[in-house]
């Protein structure tokens, strides 16, 4: 009874947003579920090309992308990370950083707007290493974010 209260309350809520974004959510869940489903199939260096072309952090080709551009992208670049960062917490699987990233990147991309993927990783307390994956574009902060200040980037793809 609760779940069906849930889902009824989420529907609802859907309805009530404006169309362009309820198209952006449907997208961002369709880009997730295939970033999901590429990260369990393909070896990520098979991936990585198609993620952009590999950088260090700090190269100025990362750092152009990051700064403010025309506001229409970055309104964009707004909306796509409300799109993917909403549709991740609903779905049935854990869509966590990486995929968001990757999602982001793709629904950015097919717009026309350049982003840059940044990886970083820090030293575990569970575990011996973790890692995040964070998308910058149109100088707004779109997916990941706030970063841990104990996380080190050590790569990106722009």
């Amino acid at each position: 009874m609760v779940r069906l209260r849930l889902i009824r309350r989420l529907l609802r809520r859907f309805v009530e947003v404006d169309n362009r974004r309820r198209a952006l959510l449907a997208e961002a869940v369709a880009y997730l579920f295939a970033a999901r489903l590429a990260l369990i199939f393909i070896p990520f260096p098979r991936l990585a090309p198609h993620l952009g072309t590999f950088v260090p952090p700090a190269e100025a080709r990362a750092y152009a992308v990051r700064t403010k551009t025309a506001p229409e992208e970055a309104q964009l670049a707004e909306d796509i990370g409300w799109a993917v960062t909403r549709a991740a917490r609903y779905l049935p699987f854990k869509a966590v950083c990486l995929p968001q990233a990757i999602a982001a990147q793709v629904m950015l991309r097919r717009r026309g707007v350049k982003s840059v993927m940044h990886f970083g990783a820090a030293k575990g307390t569970e575990k011996p290493l973790d890692a995040h994956a964070w998308l910058d574009a149109a100088g707004v902060a779109v997916t990941g974010y706030p970063v841990m200040e104990n996380f080190a980037e050590i790569a990106c793809f722009v």
